[in-house]
């Protein structure tokens, strides 16, 4: 059995004849998976090797390197390319024609650490987080000293910049749920510490994320990269694969992954499949569910 059940709504979300796949192997940190519908593919990091790879039902190939230790990626509402860098501790974006802009590098004056994870709002904004991980070795980028707390960022579309969550210790996936009433951000704690691990939510109120609460604390493992279903329910990176989190907190199951999983993303013709990196491999998996995200 490649799931468990935790709830009985999970049963109508998983097909028995519908198994867990491994995509593609080889990697060394697979992360950051983003689905391009209209080019009928997969993107997604391998950090430690700097490239970002290209994965579509023809095989499998090098869609950039060097990626300056690229990690999370998204789609911008225009279908452009957005992504995390930790080499450059930036976020950009890939223009139609391949050229890259730097959308953000710093803030207040001083370096942001290490963006790593990505999503975008219906307005156009861009939110990320800035945890330290990519700068703390040199396994995922360049060790370097941080300059800034570890916050979530806003980017508003006229391009200023806007720290909106400021009391986490590292935040790392984050995502919004279908009607953008809530903004769920994976908390997973400084690196080398015994900080908390867990899932807070936050409710947007005039745009802005307020009454940031614990929503769940994944277990075994943590939470990494987050995604909403069309209903609302939260799927969750775990130690074990990949758990579904019901908008109450409830866990309704998990699908049992092989390898730690880092990141997941909706997909497919339908955005009704679920691809996840875990570690060294990219593995996929169809549901009786649809992703909520846009494009």
């Amino acid at each position: 059995m490649f799931y468990e059940a935790h709830d009985p709504r999970f049963e109508r979300f998983v097909m028995f004849n519908a198994p867990v796949k491994r995509l593609a192997t080889g990697f060394d940190w697979a992360e950051g998976p983003v689905w391009f519908g209209d080019a009928s593919c997969l993107l997604f990091s391998d950090i430690p090797n700097n490239r970002i790879m290209r994965w579509s039902p023809d095989g499998l190939s090098v869609y950039r390197q060097p990626s300056n230790f690229a990690n999370g990626h998204t789609r911008d509402r225009e279908g452009r390319l957005i992504s995390c860098q930790h080499g450059t501790r930036s976020v950009t974006r890939t223009e139609y024609d391949g050229s890259v802009t730097t959308l953000a590098a710093s803030y207040q004056g001083k370096r942001l650490n290490s963006p790593n994870d990505v999503v975008v709002k219906s307005d156009g904004s861009i939110w990320f987080t800035d945890p330290h991980y990519g700068i703390m070795t040199d396994y995922e980028g360049c060790k370097a000293d941080e300059e800034l707390p570890r916050h979530v960022y806003r980017i508003d579309p006229d391009g200023s910049i806007e720290a909106v969550i400021t009391d986490m210790m590292c935040p790392n996936g984050l995502a919004f749920s279908p009607d953008e009433s809530r903004l769920y951000v994976a908390d997973t704690g400084r690196m080398h510490s015994a900080d908390p691990q867990h899932i807070v939510v936050f409710d947007m109120t005039d745009g802005r994320p307020t009454e940031g609460r614990v929503f769940h604390v994944i277990r075994p493992g943590c939470a990494d990269g987050i995604r909403c279903d069309s209903d609302g329910n939260l799927w969750s990176s775990a130690g074990d694969g990949v758990h579904c989190i019901a908008p109450d907190g409830t866990l309704l199951g998990r699908i049992l992954i092989p390898e730690i999983v880092s990141n997941i993303c909706f997909g497919g013709r339908a955005k009704h499949q679920l691809f996840i990196t875990a570690t060294t491999s990219l593995y996929s998996v169809i549901f009786n569910r649809r992703g909520a995200q846009w494009p």
